[in-house]
């Protein structure tokens, strides 16, 4: 619990640092943190974007980038930067296809809500009722031996694992690709990304390998929604994409969201990154140009800007878009409120990624407060966010009535874009 305290102090302290030199004092000195609703675009001011994208890709920081902003049902912003490629010089398009990495994980927890929504999964089911591999999963205890030595022990779960710890990545199931711990040494050395699994096996994998802490009592991501896509066929009885498919992407129209590219036509309209930016570093290769049985809830998805934006816009309007409603008022408003607060007795650590003045709701970093940096980065309380590793980024300002989305292939520039992004967005606000 020290360890833990210590840690949520220095996350703190390096956020602090780390938004007060990435937010400019122009911006709060305009108001940009929770503007008044009335506040809208000046044009001019968003030829600043235009001179940012343009600069770093004049440097060869990034290939190209898309930028989409709409406010109050009327696009204010819509620029295609660069190149999809820079091998071809194929241009930035609407229909260039992007590797979301982690923003496939908002698609897939709309699939489970929407089980929730239709009486076929309640969040208060344990993950061991649809994935029986579950029931004995155990918890990894780091201990020391008389000589110094760390060793590895097992401790039963204090309670079963819940659909909605897997929602709200406090399963206790982590990542292996970043940290030191034990557990997650574990996990790597396991290889659970090795060889073709199907959804089921590659859950059964998990199941097999130590949780970093009990269920319900730390925020730590991990490969959670990756459990949640075999939960999702389970309680479907239909093969994930397909169910995502039929409730979701053909009826709000995303015809280019999907896991996998077999035909040339698609794989030639994929947006690459830098080539000496290709490691995205997710632990595990992201090559969606090769078909697979497995489909990654947590990384897996492609998607197009157009598909993206339709998505967003949903969310704005509340789980609706078009006149059809996706998921019922009560279940949009679960997902898109803050469901690990303070009382919630859930604890966090460095590894926080909803960031400073940021809740979690099912899916989506949810803005809770300004947070503890001075000045405080930009938008309005309420804020729904989401971010991959591959750079693709979304915000939604339920009350601005906005939201704006990038899409880009950047893993080591993806950050410092998208906090250069929202600034110029909100200070562009009048």
């Amino acid at each position: 619990m020290m360890l833990r305290r210590a840690a949520r102090t220095l996350c703190a302290g390096a956020l602090v640092a780390f938004a007060a030199v990435s937010v400019s004092t122009s911006a709060v000195a305009e108001g940009t943190f929770d503007p008044p609703a009335s506040a809208k675009f000046a044009p001019a001011k968003l030829e600043a974007v235009d001179a940012f994208f343009n600069k770093i890709i004049a440097e060869g920081k990034i290939p190209g980038a898309v930028v989409y902003i709409e406010q109050r049902g009327k696009p204010v912003y819509h620029k295609h930067f660069g190149v999809r490629d820079v091998a071809t010089q194929k241009p930035m398009t609407d229909d260039t296809i992007f590797r979301l990495a982690s923003l496939t994980k908002p698609f897939t927890a709309f699939a489970v809500m929407k089980l929730v929504d239709d009486g076929k999964l309640k969040l208060d089911d344990p993950v061991s009722k649809y994935i029986p591999a579950f029931a004995d999963t155990k918890v990894g205890v780091e201990k020391k031996r008389d000589n110094g030595e760390k060793v590895l022990d097992f401790e039963p779960l204090k309670r079963p694992i819940k659909i909605s710890d897997l929602l709200l990545h406090t399963s206790g199931i982590t990542y292996g690709f970043y940290g030191d711990s034990l557990v997650r040494k574990a996990i790597a050395a396991a290889k659970i990304y090795d060889g073709d699994p199907s959804n089921a096996e590659f859950a059964d994998r998990i199941a097999k390998v130590p949780l970093q802490e009990q269920p319900g009592t730390l925020w730590d991501y991990g490969n959670s929604y990756e459990v949640l896509g075999r939960v999702v066929e389970v309680a479907s009885g239909k093969p994930f994409y397909e169910y995502q498919k039929e409730t979701l992407f053909d009826p709000l129209g995303m015809k280019d969201t999907r896991y996998y590219l077999p035909e040339d036509e698609q794989k030639a309209r994929m947006a690459q990154p830098m080539p000496n930016d290709a490691d995205f570093r997710v632990g595990r290769p992201s090559r969606p140009d090769i078909v697979k049985q497995w489909q990654s809830g947590g990384g897996g998805l492609t998607s197009t800007p157009n598909d993206v934006i339709r998505f967003v816009r949903m969310l704005l309007h509340k789980g609706e878009l078009d006149g059809k409603r996706y998921l019922s008022e009560a279940t949009f408003k679960a997902m898109t409120t803050d469901q690990i607060g303070p009382s919630s007795g859930i604890e966090r650590d460095y590894f926080y990624f909803p960031g400073d003045g940021f809740g979690y709701g099912y899916g989506l970093a949810v803005r809770t407060d300004a947070g503890n940096a001075k000045p405080p980065p930009p938008g309005s309380l309420g804020e729904l966010k989401w971010d991959g590793a591959s750079g693709c980024y979304f915000v939604v300002d339920p009350k601005l009535e906005m939201f704006f989305v990038l899409m880009e292939q950047t893993p080591s520039q993806r950050q410092p874009v998208q906090r250069e992004l929202k600034k110029l967005v909100y200070e562009a606000l009048e």
